[in-house]
């Protein structure tokens, strides 16, 4: 994760020491030239090459490669979604059963999206009540299957993060924490 932030960090560098208002990369997304790459989600990103503006880059891209070439390829082309109208963390919140006057718990988990639309649970990254946490594991073991990823019209697995926090509205208390002096 570390190596594709710097590398994303290295490419828009170069893209904006390199770039004038009309002085800009030629951007190569999937093997498609791309005008734009603003709607490109971080994690969506599987690998980024700069190529700079030499003579073997002009004469295998074209004069559009006067300013250099990036090329980025993606996990996906399209996002896995899931199928009802909310989102995934919407619905597993509205099927917990969780009571206004019960603390406030929260859940963190990443998990995986397979290329068949089935949900692979990953890691648990934050719980705070082995109960709240149950509950969603719960919940989240019966959702629907979504509808996959795909990458050049082919489902691919992708990987998304749930966030749960209930009873909505409410905050969780701050750690306690002592300041030594």
């Amino acid at each position: 994760m570390k190596r594709l932030l710097i590398i994303i960090s290295f490419a828009l560098l170069y893209t904006f020491a390199t770039a004038e208002q009309n002085n800009r990369p030629l951007y190569i997304v999937n093997g498609e030239v791309r005008s734009d790459v603003s709607d490109i989600a971080e994690k969506n990103i599987e690998n980024i090459q700069t190529l700079p503006a030499n003579e073997e880059t002009v004469a295998k891209y074209g004069e559009q490669a006067n300013n250099g070439v990036i090329l980025i390829t993606l996990c996906y082309d399209v996002a896995a979604t899931f199928p009802l109208d909310e989102s995934f963390s919407s619905y597993v919140a509205s099927q917990v059963k969780w009571k206004p006057s019960d603390p406030v718990a929260r859940f963190v988990m990443r998990f995986t999206i397979e290329a068949d639309g089935s949900l692979t649970e990953g890691n648990i990254l934050q719980s705070t009540d082995k109960l709240f946490a149950r509950r969603v594991l719960s919940v989240v073991r019966s959702a629907p299957k979504w509808s996959p990823a795909t990458k050049q019209g082919t489902p691919v697995a992708s990987e998304h993060l749930l966030i749960v926090q209930l009873p909505k509205g409410k905050k969780l208390p701050r750690e306690p924490y002592i300041i030594m002096l």
